[in-house]
């Protein structure tokens, strides 16, 4: 159920941190309240994929019940930080922090900026983003800890924008003309994998590395 004509849009959120102010305090529940950061990352992961399931599925009541669940982790570990002796910070924090960023990261919105397109929007986003951080790579800042495949896909496509030239492995690899095509190849590549043996997940994150060893070389001229 959506929120009431009455209530401004985002009051409700004000609940969940008193839901959660609730479970944290004494006389709380238990269990919320020995959870740390670490112990919560595995739960972070599995909401993750499932409101990505939810968006797969194209169930929209699973969707919202989804964001809720990923929202509440995102408001936990904001909690559990607001409770900390030493640089404490709050939900509040993380809200000012986005909401700053998204003015700063679209000047052609709440600036004199233009971006007549959504590639001039999202160039001008990597290079404001590239410039705060002070990132001297195109692969900077790049989680390697993240699956394989959108590992590689997340660094073909930084180094595409950056205007590299770094060559990719192309032998065995065929003219793939659609979505299902590209697919089932990556299942032939797997199934592949399994008869040798190997690893998938582990040769294509190898993979991947030898990757950013060659834009790194490439950036340094010494490719």
């Amino acid at each position: 159920m959506s929120s009431s004509s009455n209530e401004s849009a985002g009051s409700r959120l004000l609940d969940l941190v008193a839901v959660m102010d609730r479970l944290r305090s004494e006389g709380g529940c238990p269990w919320d309240a020995e959870q740390t950061h670490r112990s919560l990352a595995t739960y972070l992961l599995e909401e993750t994929y499932e409101t990505l399931e939810a968006i797969e599925s194209g169930d929209d009541t699973d969707l919202r019940e989804e964001l809720g669940d990923l929202l509440l982790q995102v408001i936990f570990h904001a909690r559990i930080a607001e409770e900390r002796e030493n640089g404490p910070w709050s939900i509040d924090d993380v809200a000012a922090g986005i909401a700053e960023k998204l003015v700063r990261r679209h000047p052609h919105v709440f600036g004199d900026a233009t971006a007549p397109t959504a590639a001039h929007v999202e160039g001008r986003w990597e290079a404001l983003k590239r410039a705060e951080k002070q990132r001297t790579s195109a692969v900077d800042g790049v989680p390697l800890a993240q699956p394989a495949l959108s590992l590689a896909a997340k660094l073909m496509n930084r180094v595409e924008k950056s205007g590299l030239q770094v060559s990719l492995p192309q032998a065995g690899v065929p003219e793939l003309t659609s979505a299902e095509e590209v697919g089932d190849h990556l299942m032939a590549v797997v199934a592949s994998a399994h008869e040798l043996g190997v690893d998938p997940e582990q040769a294509l994150r190898d993979a991947t590395r030898r990757y950013v060893t060659a834009v790194r070389a490439a950036e340094a001229g010494t490719a």
